[in-house]
């Protein structure tokens, strides 16, 4: 079982997102980039004027109207324009006054979920990239310039477990508190051409992200907005791009792959990282997975195979051994034996008392007479790592979780290359390979590919281009990935001075966002924007 669920779903975090496409009243409507020399340059006349109504996380609705250019081509030699293209959305209008996005901040909301292809070629507005070739959910907006929708309100917080939720919401919102949008598409694994030849496998998709972040960058002063605070968000896999972008900005690794397809001479580096449940870290991503939910049944019932389970879990120990990563809170140094008590103490049982608190009285004692394994003094919720694990009950994936000994995990195909769909990327999935290969090694290229895909490697590097404010978020119940992954990004980001704003979504599963306007309004802060109207929280 590979990638986790795909991203785009239009309405989470109890937020009802509608869109209205209004007459066409300025420019040509059409901003495709041509091959010559001037390829690159932002035709900041070519957009189309749209109108969306924007319904705030307290109930309010804000009309916004905004210039929509349609999908531009963000390299001067493109592998697939499907893909390697961009959409920007720009408001004008709020509430009805008059809003000036030069300086405003630039939300840069990629819809990539499963690593599959991404592509904004159809998208007539805001929200409208998706995924395509070879599976996926739903886009994430309406292509057809139209759409409407509503979350329901579970629980406390007013949550839905949306997957990829992160996206929709968080783009709209967005516009509706004056900030500028760009929609990137990128390829992905799935994609083959006529020769049989995979196009759009690692890193091909982090390659694209920094080709269009360049063009941005490229385009001072033409794309409005500021260029110097270009925040990246994404969910799932695309979660993973997001903090990947974060951690390697302008990293000379990817240059040979950026001139192969014409990349703007500018900058990838990005200001600020939204992250949510981030599928990376994948060489060691099997280990994670084990050391969490190692002794979690299937859904079926069934117990993974355990000496296989204790292995990786073993190599697990070795690698957060060999980060000296300190945990957030002074806490001290990280390691597989006490990450239990870390978690516990610095995210899930916080978690779970900010749920408890919020809750009606009646509602509350409903809740904890359902789950006895916790315990609530009126402010702290206590409970055990065990109790805990059979709480989220079964584990989403077999063993091993991402290197499949039978190459069928997506990540497989992540890295597959040329005719080959399929590769083992770590030497416990190539050693107990099944599928009859004649070499038990990964291939040569693999190293390299691996520290072009993992934010870690960039992490511990000291990169110095990197974000320095990141907000990662993560549901309890997602047994799609490690709890350790992000916190591991968290500890890593937090121990070389940045800012780090992670917290986990009590009882939500893969892709939950629950608090949008709290990433809108945070954006704002960290960005030291004044401008528009504020997404309330």
């Amino acid at each position: 079982m590979g990638i986790g669920a795909t991203a785009g779903v239009a309405a989470v975090g109890g937020i009802a997102l509608s869109a209205q496409a209004s007459s066409d009243t300025s420019g040509s409507g059409s901003s495709s980039s041509s091959s010559s020399s001037d390829a690159l340059v932002f035709d900041k006349d070519a957009y189309t004027e749209l109108s969306t109504t924007v319904t705030d996380t307290d109930g309010t609705d804000h009309e916004v109207v905004y210039h929509f250019w349609k999908a531009i081509t963000y390299v001067t030699k493109p592998v697939d324009e499907t893909y390697q293209s961009l959409i920007v959305s720009v408001p004008v209008k709020i509430d009805g006054t008059a809003v000036d996005a030069t300086d405003a901040p630039i939300l840069f909301a990629n819809s990539v979920g499963g690593y599959l292809p991404s592509s904004v070629a159809e998208a007539t507005g805001v929200g409208g990239g998706g995924m395509s070739g070879g599976g996926g959910g739903a886009p994430s907006g309406a292509p057809s310039g139209s759409a409407s929708a509503s979350a329901s309100a579970p629980g406390a917080n007013g949550n839905t477990n949306a997957t990829g939720g992160a996206l929709a919401s968080n783009q709209l919102l967005a516009l509706a508190a004056g900030y500028v949008v760009v929609e990137p598409g990128a390829r992905g694994r799935t994609l083959k051409n006529a020769d049989g030849e995979y196009y759009g496998t690692a890193p091909a998709a982090i390659v694209d992200l920094k080709a269009a972040v360049r063009y941005v960058r490229f385009n001072k002063g033409r794309i409005p907005g500021n260029t110097d605070r270009i925040v990246s968000a994404g969910t799932s896999a695309g979660g993973a791009l997001s903090s990947l972008l974060g951690a390697s900005g302008d990293s000379k690794i990817y240059d040979k792959y950026l001139k192969e397809i014409g990349a703007a001479d500018a900058s990838d580096a990005i200001f600020a990282t939204g992250a949510w449940c981030p599928i990376t870290d994948l060489e060691h991503a099997d280990g994670a997975y084990e050391w969490n939910w190692g002794a979690n049944n299937l859904s079926t019932g069934k117990q993974v195979d355990q000496t296989v389970s204790k292995e990786l879990q073993s190599q697990f120990a070795e690698y957060q051994a060999s980060l000296k990563l300190r945990g957030l809170n002074r806490y001290g140094a990280l390691t597989a034996r006490n990450y239990d008590d870390y978690l516990l103490t610095t995210y899930l049982q916080p978690s779970a008392a900010t749920y408890l608190a919020a809750l009606s009285e009646s509602d509350r004692t409903t809740y904890l007479a359902e789950n006895t394994f916790i315990t609530w003094d009126g402010k702290k919720a206590t409970f055990t790592w065990a109790g805990f694990l059979t709480h989220v009950g079964a584990r989403k994936k077999t063993v091993p979780a991402f290197d499949a000994f039978d190459l069928s995990a997506g990540e497989n195909n992540l890295f597959g290359k040329d005719t080959t769909e399929s590769r083992h990327f770590t030497a416990y999935g190539a050693k107990n390979d099944t599928t009859g290969l004649s070499s038990k090694r990964v291939p040569a290229d693999i190293p390299e590919t691996l520290d072009l895909m993992n934010p870690m490697y960039h992490l511990g590097n000291k990169n110095p281009a990197r974000s320095k404010h990141w907000w990662i978020r993560l549901g309890t119940e997602d047994s799609d990935t490690s709890l350790t992954v992000s916190a591991n990004i968290a500890a890593a980001a937090d121990n070389l001075g940045d800012d780090v704003n992670h917290l986990y979504y009590w009882d939500e599963g893969h892709g939950a966002n629950t608090d949008p306007g709290d990433f809108i309004t945070w954006i704002a802060e960290v960005t030291g924007f004044k401008g528009g109207p504020r997404a309330k929280k």
